[in-house]
């Protein structure tokens, strides 16, 4: 069965900006390479068969980059014509898909889960909307969330900088692409604001937690603790 991936990879990276200058944050450098080339080499080395680039901000290096240096892989690209969100440009992406469920990750971090454990339980919940969930201490710059016994996600919390300790998002997700496209109305939305914080109970997201190795270069410290630990 053909496997394919999205890349979330259009935002502007402001937080970063300072410390990447005119670079999107998928090519922020990282011990030597993009950090793109890492999340690319993890899909290839899960199974992926093909992968769909979202972008938007400096595109056209995204672009480049990968005619230089991925020309040997099946992919494709979608470019927004205006910001759309995480949200908006998730769903133009997603109609490119061949596939009823497709992985989807973000391009500024990188979560080494195996996807095939991911996929098995998605299958087994007969989810529309999976994802793979860290236990983290000072979780604040994320937020977190509550789930029940077999996973069942019914609540996405706000940023606290109270909580010690929580499970968060880790931005890598198995969604049923025909479930979301017919849940979504607007064209440009958060994903993460707009659809999993509204209703959550309603939409039959499950959530796996994994110990595996997790970093989000979204702000300066954590891009300096990837150089080192990447």
């Amino acid at each position: 069965m053909k496997k394919e991936a999205i890349i979330l990879a259009g935002g502007f990276g402001t937080r970063l900006r300072e410390t990447v200058p005119d670079l999107p944050k998928c090519l922020a450098p990282v011990k030597g390479h993009p950090l793109l080339y890492y999340i690319i080499n993890y899909l290839i080395d899960s199974g992926i068969d093909k992968i769909i680039f979202s972008l938007f901000y400096k595109s056209e290096l995204v672009i480049q980059y990968l005619k230089d240096n991925f020309s040997f892989i099946d992919y494709d690209f979608v470019i927004e014509e205006k910001p759309l969100g995480t949200g908006g440009a998730l769903a133009l992406a997603l109609k490119t898909v061949t596939t009823e469920n497709v992985v989807v990750l973000n391009g500024d971090s990188i979560f080494k889960i195996n996807l095939e454990k991911l996929l098995q339980f998605h299958q087994s919940k007969n989810s529309n909307f999976s994802i793979a969930l860290k236990k983290m201490a000072n979780p604040f710059r994320y937020g977190t969330i509550n789930m029940d016994g077999i996973g069942k996600i019914y609540c996405f919390n706000e940023k606290d900088e109270t909580i010690n300790e929580g499970i968060i998002n880790g931005g890598v997700y198995i969604i049923n692409k025909y479930f979301f496209l017919n849940k979504i109305n607007a064209l440009a939305f958060s994903l993460e604001i707009d659809y999993l914080m509204i209703d959550t109970g309603k939409k039959n997201i499950y959530g796996k937690i994994f110990d595996d190795y997790f970093i989000d270069i979204g702000v300066p410290s954590d891009y300096i603790k990837a150089n080192i630990e990447l």
